[in-house]
Parts: structure tokens; C-alpha cells; sequence
């Protein structure tokens, strides 16, 4: 865990304390070299920027100087960024390290990669993922009716595949066969027996020879947050029991020339390469057996799982990962290279579906700080004759604050605090008292932050201190643009967009809008590792002070839900030009209230109209009057068109 402390010293060979600092100290405290992958940098005044991956000797792009751009247009925090060149970077990326592991290992197959639409099913990034990956044939995969009615309104190459799993009825089926006579190369991955029993009974109604895959399940388990999607307990897939079961009835119903495809899945950001090469090679055994039992395989689909380092650790854990994408293509390649050569089998076309990869890196939740507890203060509380002895005692603390003695300073305050608040709860002293106790506790914490940061924590005493950092109080639900946060302690680089040129003084919890506990952010990304709180700037009277959350363009907007019914954000894409500049390329404005309301069945217009009737009684009965009738009137309106985030006033 990294300590207050541990950021003092990374600064103060840079700047004395409250002095300014370099871009390379805030880098060095915040990790941005580690994490950002070159996409993300501090510029000598203190901003927080992107590089534009396509220009590398371009200007890189305030975020401060884009996010007062978009408040003039009338686009506020809090928004989702989606930046464009991001998203191609990792396309072309993917495409680039596949293509040199096939040059160097003389594979003599291809590759075709596929984006699950279930990774992030905005237009915004299916169709560009289609536009920018049609030169590489690159498909898409769907894993319901919805997401397959979304594909077929792409316009992808006839070379791409367009990979159907998940369960499937027959509406889904039908629609998906039928696509083949559109020109779509689509595959209907078998997930169980009898969906090959409705597949076969469409095929002849239809008399039509799909294209076919099966889903196996592997042994080989891996490490990570989704251990569960691997293995033979895994839910989606076929048993090698039942995969004979399935030959023998494609053999019977004269469609084992319809199997095409194998697939197999070990699960999403797998740390470890070493579980990515072993999965390969099982899915490699089962392939030579397939073909050698008849199946005219061509295509071996090898799933998701390559990861994004979130912390820049480079090691094997749930937020990193211990090899790069050209890593994981050559053991991939190499892989099926060397099982295809050994049972004399042609090499399949490769196929892999990294939505993660593709789609994370690409967006940048943003929010603007509205407020903080502090939990400590540099007033001292004065004490008089009269005052219980132990308000005095806890004062004295302040005499032996010091290095040496920080942990008893550290025990005698929190039991003269303790003792004091049991007094209040008996009745004993009165507020007046109860409320200076308070501020000379937090006095003292001034002072055992300030020395603690002087001489360094302990780590006992760090642990201690940090159940009084600051709440920061962000204008966003946790729930709603971060549910990984919550749901799985997913961690994501989060850092302030300014003031990078200053040392921040402060550490500080993120807490969101909901009326929920659980709605903060309490991990956060640091150069020397994970740490407890984030280092934080004190904030100024009239000043914004914004946050970035990275890398969340994957999976963050669907699973998003309506907690205390906040809304989505307000979404801009960008574009970055080679001068420096930004454009604009598309905006969804924010939900608004009305349309939150409706999304939980209530019709705004009858709130409204019952509304009124409430305004026109209390005129009837003489509470208000006809000028307050329209002052009210207009609040109800002007709230339900308004957005569900905190709104400054103009």
C-alpha cells in the first residue's frame, strides 16, 4: 500500500512542500508513465493530456482546455469522453502483432478478429470498430436476438465473420441462417445438443446448409476475476462427452460439413500468459480430433481473454497483466502453429474476441468535484477553566506529537475522544463541549498527518490514519458510469486533470451523489502500487476541480444501472488532430429527468398533471398565490427537463 509518506518523498526531492512541481513529479506520483501506455501525459503547466497515437510529435491535448471547450458548448461534466484515435490504436495494434507473429513463426494461416458487441454496444463504437476494421475483415460477435439485429445493420466485409453464441432460439437461428444468403459470413456456434436439434429441424424448413461452430469446454481453468467462465464448469459450452454425442448426429443428419468452426473461452482479462498458451494448446487437441473425425474445420476461435495492465504492475494479478499483446499473439500463434504441424493439418484461420483490449482504453469518465469533508483542521479549540478536564487532557496530546511518540499521541487521542463521546451519549456534558472535543481531535490529526508525512508512517499507524482521510463529494453515480467498481472491485486509473504542477496536500476518498455507502471509490492506482486514498489538491473557492476515470470503455455504459435514478452522463466523441486540436465527431446529450421517470414506468406528463392539481388546491385554499403558482409551476418543469446531476447554477 502506498502512504502518504511514500508520496512526500517521491516529491520532495522534486519541490519543498507546497511548492510547484514539475510534470515528471506529478507523473511519478500518480503513475501515468506506468499505466497510460503512452496515451496519456502531464504537460509542463500542470494538465493532464492525450497524445495522439496517429502523431506522435503532435501537441498533446489539454483535457482541462477540452473540458472548457465542451462547458462553453453547453456539454458539462459530468460526460463520458470517447476518444477516437484510442480505439483505433487498439484495432490497429491487435491486427499489427498478429500480423508479425504469423510473418515470424511462417504460420500459414490467417487472422480474423471479432469485437463482442456485448463489450460496448454503442453505435458510436460498433460502427466504428466496423469502419476501421474492414480493410482486416474484421467481424463482430452477438450474444442475443438484439445484438444480432444490431450486426446486421453493420456494413461489414463478406470476409468478416459474424460469430453467433449464447443461447439461441429459433427466431434467432432463422434470422441468423438467412443472413447467409445476405452475404453475411455468419456462424451459429452450437452451445448444447439440442440447439443443434433446432438448428437442423430451420435448416431443412429453410433448405439451407449453415455454417456451424461448437463451444468446448475446456480443463485447463485460468486465474482472475472470471476463473468461472473456464473450465469443464464452465456455463456456456459443450462437454467432451457430449461433443461425440454431437458428431455422431451431425454424421447422421449428413451435416458434419456444416462444422466450421471450433470455439472455446477461458474468460475476460486473464492475467497469467501462461494460462492463455496452455488453454491454446488443449483447444488445439480437441481441433486435431474434430478433423480427424471428419469435421472440415477452418476457423479456431480462441475466445476473449486478452487483458489491459489497469495499474501498469505488469504482473499476473486481477488488474494487470504479465505479458503485452505481442506476447499474447506470438503464444497464440505459435501455439496452433506447432500443434497443426505436429497432427499434419492445414492451419486454421485464427480468431480471437478481444473486446476489452479493443474497446477499454478508449474512454475517460469525467466529473467535477462539488465539495469535501475534511477530517482534520488547523484550529485549535480553546479550553477553559470550566471545561471538563478531559477536553484538556486530549489537548495536551499536542505536546509529544512527534516521531517518536506518534503511536502513543496517536492511542492517548482517539481514547480521550472515545471518552468524551460516551460522556454525550450519557448525558454528562452538552453539545458546546461535545463540538470542541470534535475540533481538537481533528486538530490533532492535522498534526499526525503533517509529522507522519515529515518523518514517514509506520504501517500500523498508516492504517489507522487512513480511516480519517478526506471525501471528496463527485458530481456522478458510482452505480451507474463505474458499476465494476462496485460490483467486482474492478480498479481504474483515476487521477485529478489539473494542478499537476502543484504537490497535492490532501488524501481523499471519492464519494458519489447516491444515498448509498457503497457509492465511493476507495482504491486507487499510484506509482508505487495500490494505495487507500488519492493524493488530492486542496480545493479553491469558484474553481473546478475535476476528475478522470480511465480506461472505462469496456462493459462500464451497459451494465450502468439506475440507482436513485441517475441517468447516463453527457457522451462526446473526439477526434485529435494533427496540429493539437480536438473536433468534436459526435454528442449524446445526458438523460434527462423525464426520461430516467419513464424508464422506470412512471409518464411524466401525468406526474405533471397531478402536480398541478396539488399547486391549484393550495391556491384554492389560500396557501399560495398566483405568482407563486407560476414560480412553482416552472421548478416542476424546469426540474423534469433538467439532468439527474448536480447542475451549477447559471
Amino acid at each position: 500500500m502506498n502512504t502518504l509518506a511514500d508520496i512526500s518523498d517521491d516529491v520532495a526531492t522534486i519541490a519543498p512542500k507546497g511548492a510547484a512541481i514539475p510534470s515528471s513529479g506529478a507523473a511519478a506520483i500518480y503513475g501515468v508513465d506506468r499505466w497510460s501506455d503512452g496515451l496519456i501525459c502531464v504537460t509542463p503547466s500542470g494538465d493532464l493530456a492525450l497524445k495522439n497515437p496517429s502523431h506522435l510529435t503532435a501537441p498533446p491535448v489539454s483535457l482541462p482546455v477540452i473540458l472548457e471547450a465542451l462547458e462553453r458548448r453547453g456539454i458539462p461534466a459530468p460526460l463520458l469522453l470517447r476518444v477516437q484515435p484510442f480505439l483505433d490504436r487498439s484495432l490497429t495494434r491487435l491486427h499489427e502483432a498478429f500480423a508479425a507473429a504469423i510473418r515470424d513463426i511462417r504460420y500459414k494461416g490467417c487472422y480474423r478478429g471479432v469485437f463482442p458487441i456485448k463489450v460496448n454496444q454503442q453505435p458510436e463504437i460498433v460502427e466504428r470498430v466496423v469502419e476501421v476494421g474492414r480493410e482486416a475483415h474484421f467481424g463482430l460477435e452477438v450474444g442475443s436476438k438484439p445484438e444480432l439485429l444490431i450486426a446486421l445493420a453493420q456494413s461489414m466485409s463478406p470476409e468478416a465473420l459474424l460469430i453467433c453464441n449464447g443461447a439461441k432460439d429459433a427466431g434467432f437461428m432463422r434470422l441468423a441462417m438467412l443472413s447467409q444468403k445476405l452475404g453475411f459470413n455468419t456462424v451459429i456456434v452450437l452451445e448444447s445438443l439440442q440447439e443443434f436439434e433446432t438448428v437442423h429441424r430451420i435448416a431443412e424448413d429453410l433448405e439451407l446448409r449453415p455454417r456451424l461452430g461448437v463451444r468446448i469446454k475446456l480443463t485447463e481453468t485460468v486465474t482472475g476475476k472470471w476463473q468461472a467462465s473456464s473450465g469443464d464448469r464452465s456455463v456456456f459450452g459443450i462437454s467432451a462427452l457430449d461433443l461425440l454425442k454431437l458428431t455422431a448426429r451431425l454424421e447422421e443428419t449428413e451435416m458434419m460439413d456444416c462444422l466450421v468452426l471450433q470455439h472455446t473461452h477461458v474468460g475476460s482479462q486473464v492475467p497469467d500468459i501462461m494460462d492463455v498458451r496452455r488453454a491454446a494448446t488443449e483447444a488445439c487437441r480437441f481441433y486435431t480430433e474434430l478433423s480427424r473425425m471428419g469435421a472440415p474445420l477452418r476457423y479456431l476461435d480462441l475466445g476473449g481473454g486478452l487483458g489491459l495492465d489497469y495499474t501498469g504492475a505488469r504482473q499476473a494479478d486481477e488488474n494487470s497483466i504479465n505479458y503485452t499483446v505481442k506476447e499474447y499473439c506470438a503464444n497464440l500463434v505459435e501455439s496452433v502453429f506447432y500443434a497443426m504441424e505436429e497432427a499434419g493439418l492445414p492451419h486454421p484461420t485464427i480468431v480471437t474476441e478481444s473486446g476489452r483490449f479493443i474497446a477499454a482504453q478508449s474512454a475517460i469518465f469525467v466529473f467535477n468535484v462539488l465539495d469535501a469533508t475534511l477530517y482534520d483542521t488547523p484550529e485549535r479549540p480553546m479550553v477553559t477553566s470550566d471545561d471538563h478536564h478531559l477536553l484538556s487532557d486530549l489537548l495536551a496530546v499536542e505536546s509529544y506529537v512527534e516521531s517518536d511518540r506518534l503511536q502513543e499521541a496517536l492511542n492517548d487521542a482517539i481514547y480521550y475522544r472515545d471518552e468524551i463521546r460516551t460522556l454525550f451519549r450519557h448525558g454528562q456534558i452538552g453539545l458546546h463541549l461535545m463540538a470542541r472535543a470534535e475540533q481538537a481531535f481533528l486538530f490533532l490529526l492535522s498534526r499526525f498527518k503533517h509529522v507522519g508525512a515529515q518523518d514517514g508512517f509506520s504501517g500500523l499507524i498508516d492504517q489507522q490514519l487512513s480511516g480519517f482521510v478526506d471525501h471528496y463529494h463527485g458530481n456522478f453515480s458510482l452505480f451507474q458510469s463505474l458499476p465494476d467498481v462496485w460490483a467486482i472491485d474492478q480498479v481504474h486509473p483515476v487521477m485529478p486533470l489539473s494542478r499537476l504542477d502543484e504537490v497535492p496536500t490532501r488524501r481523499a476518498i471519492l464519494t458519489d451523489l447516491t444515498c448509498d455507502s457503497d457509492g465511493k471509490i476507495e482504491r486507487f492506482v499510484l506509482a508505487d502500487g495500490m494505495a487507500s486514498a488519492l493524493p488530492v489538491h486542496a480545493l479553491r473557492e469558484g474553481e473546478d476541480y475535476h476528475i478522470g476515470v480511465f480506461f472505462v470503455g469496456a462493459y462500464q455504459e451497459t451494465l450502468g444501472d439506475l440507482h436513485n435514478l441517475f441517468g447516463d452522463p453527457n457522451v462526446v466523441t473526439i477526434s485529435l488532430d494533427p496540429e493539437g486540436g480536438f473536433d468534436i465527431e459526435h454528442e449524446t446529450e445526458g438523460d434527462r429527468i423525464s426520461e430516467v421517470m419513464s424508464y422506470v414506468e412512471y409518464d411524466p406528463q401525468t406526474c405533471l398533471t397531478t402536480f398541478r392539481k396539488t399547486v391549484e388546491r393550495a391556491v384554492k385554499e389560500g396557501h399560495v398565490d398566483a405568482d407563486e403558482r407560476r414560480m412553482i409551476m416552472a421548478a416542476y418543469k424546469d426540474g423534469l427537463a433538467g439532468s439527474t446531476y448536480f447542475s451549477a447554477d447559471r
